[in-house]
């Protein structure tokens, strides 16, 4: 093989490259769709979702430099620390990038300080619960 033809083949593999980076979602976009998906898991014991109960510290998304597939850490704390269902909670985030495309892999950290509590639900958490 020629050093022509190798470079048309780095071109042509460069451009699929590119063609599939540009048909990700940035991570601010990926970041909105694992907020939707967020809002469709509720803790078992209340009737609001885990985001807007507030449970969701923060959500780092960025794009693995490999598989060029977009990863999370989603920092989260739990209503309590002895919650019942907090490894479903847990296995239910972990699961969105089984359903979200373009999402490769999620972690999922659990911590308790600050620690919950009801001024962090939104309006609408407050009141499904009641407080409003």
């Amino acid at each position: 093989m020629g050093t022509g033809e190798t470079k048309s083949i780095n071109d042509k593999m460069a451009e699929e490259r590119q063609k599939f980076i540009d048909n990700q979602p940035t991570d601010e976009e990926m970041v909105e769709k694992i907020i939707t998906h967020l809002k469709e898991i509720y803790d078992p014991e209340l009737p609001v979702n885990v985001y807007d109960l507030g449970l969701v510290y923060n959500i780092d998304v960025w794009t693995d430099e490999v598989s060029m597939m977009k990863k999370c850490k989603i920092t989260m704390t739990l209503t309590s620390a002895t919650c019942s269902f907090s490894q479903v909670i847990i296995d239910l985030v972990k699961s969105i990038a089984a359903r979200q495309e373009g999402l490769e892999d999620i972690d999922v950290e659990i911590v308790f300080d600050p620690p919950w509590g009801q001024d962090s639900m939104t309006d609408d958490a407050k009141l499904a619960m009641g407080l409003l």
